[in-house]
């Protein structure tokens, strides 16, 4: 299993379905986990990850090799993505491990690691797009400084290109959600294999924490979709309810995130949180305007799972399936999500029934080890 992140903590999206997956895969083989960083992981957090793996394999990157590698990718046509996850020498250590070890299958998440292995044509293989990364740059050119338009142009154009490439090198394909599947650029993209993210059973626990702010966002703080929803919702939301708060919790919370905190007597910050769950807990609604980005939030997911009745837009809601009005409330602009707040603030009944069905949904269709299970039949019958 190749992942271009050390799957723990879980403070990003890709880290936490690499988390869940190896849990799940280790209870159906022996697995070798080959992990890039670029920084040194803790003994505590690597201890946590091996008791799910025969071996832990860890190559550390320097920022001087990724800043060279990820150079080189404008002049080898690489996505800059790709480019900066690629090294040499971790290439070198995956040849001598396929060689040493007698391997059943590959999994590989994520096209950013696909170039370690795509030329091994001697082991069945599988690649988890995860979500259409190509599409996801793509809907953040318009947002980004006119300098920088050019380069995500560029990469959004590279990935378009790599993801139909990277197809044709590997027996099985994965990805989150039928509508990223719709989102690659091959001709036989619907043989692709929807596996969707999974709640940690965690999450359905009792908690009767007091709800003190009206608002909750959770997530990876330096992610772009991330803060552009939080900035969002300090721009055209909050001042429609004055005597509300904002709770932002999650990862590397930008400058500009910790501004917001700032500024605005509304909005809390709390960065990173030991137990993601309080946060929640602490919210009456989970307020997620996601504009752009690809994937699955699984943030809507947890916030659901624990009982939080979240708004958000069509684009985050497409790919969970939920039905608008029963497990959730859908708003597309400012009108939408300012009428949507004042319902589940108003109508307790509404507020409920939106709470009692969404826990129902998610408990029903997204466990780790049913959404799993679709992979772990993909590497005992490659296609």
């Amino acid at each position: 299993m190749l992942v271009s992140r050390f799957p723990y903590p879980l403070d990003k999206g890709d880290k936490l379905r690499a988390f869940h997956q190896l849990k799940e895969l280790s209870e159906n083989f022996e697995v070798t986990l080959f992990a890039i960083t670029d920084h040194d992981v803790s003994a505590e957090h690597q201890s946590i990850v091996r008791n799910y793996c025969n071996e832990l394999v860890i190559h550390r990157q320097t920022k001087l090799q990724i800043g060279w590698n990820t150079f080189r990718s404008f002049f080898n046509n690489l996505p800059f993505q790709v480019g900066y996850f690629y090294s040499k020498k971790a290439h070198v250590r995956i040849k001598q491990l396929v060689k040493e070890k007698s391997f059943n299958h590959i999994y590989c998440q994520l096209i950013r690691m696909s170039e370690y292995v795509k030329n091994e044509h001697s082991i069945p293989k599988t690649i988890d797009f995860q979500d259409a990364l190509s599409a996801g740059i793509q809907r953040r050119i318009q947002n980004q400084p006119f300098y920088k338009r050019w380069l995500f142009k560029s990469e959004a154009k590279r990935l378009r290109s790599y993801e139909s490439k990277m197809f044709d090198f590997f027996e099985n394909k994965t990805i989150i959600s039928k509508q990223d599947r719709l989102l690659i650029l091959h001709p036989e993209a619907s043989k692709i294999i929807c596996v969707p993210n999974g709640i940690d059973k965690s999450f359905f626990e009792q908690n009767s924490m007091k709800k003190t702010h009206d608002f909750v966002f959770v997530g990876n703080m330096s992610y772009p979709p991330n803060i552009e929803a939080v900035s969002y919702i300090h721009e055209k939301i909050l001042s429609h309810f004055p005597s509300s708060k904002l709770l932002v919790s999650g990862s590397s919370p930008t400058l500009e995130v910790y501004k917001l905190g700032k500024i605005s007597k509304q909005i809390e910050v709390t960065g990173w949180v030991d137990d993601i769950r309080t946060s929640y807990a602490k919210g009456r609604i989970f307020l997620a305007p996601m504009m752009i980005g690809t994937g699955m939030q699984n943030k809507i997911l947890e916030a659901m799972a624990i009982g939080i009745p979240c708004i958000t837009t069509s684009l985050a809601n497409a790919p969970i399936r939920t039905t608008n009005e029963k497990e959730i409330l859908v708003a597309n602009n400012e009108d939408e999500f300012i009428s949507a707040i004042n319902r589940l603030l108003c109508d307790d009944e509404l507020y409920t029934n939106i709470k009692e069905n969404a826990m129902s949904f998610v408990k029903e269709k997204y466990s780790w080890t049913t959404t799993t299970s679709k992979l772990i039949n993909l590497i005992h019958n490659p296609m």
